[in-house]
């Protein structure tokens, strides 16, 4: 990390890495799913920065409650009213 930092500050650049958000969609961005979930399992996440891994958190929470919300619908329908 230390050497990151140093790389960036003599290049000019800021010491935070900003490169990933202009790659695409960022996890903060993306919808809840499939592919959040595709993108949060092959994220190799020793290699992320502090701020990066900060959202790579955020994102697999919103996934949970997400996948939760289904879960609670599904007991629901289970739970329910027998359908004709």
């Amino acid at each position: 990390m230390v050497d990151f930092l140093f790389r960036q500050l003599v290049a000019g650049r800021p010491a935070e890495d900003v490169q990933w958000e202009q790659e695409g969609i960022s996890l903060s961005s993306q919808p809840e799913g499939a592919e959040l979930a595709r993108r949060l399992a092959e994220t190799d996440i020793d290699a992320l920065t502090p701020l990066e891994l900060f959202h790579y958190v955020r994102a697999a929470q919103r996934l949970a409650s997400w996948a939760e919300g289904l879960r609670q619908a599904a007991v629901g329908r289970y739970c329910g009213s027998p359908a004709d």
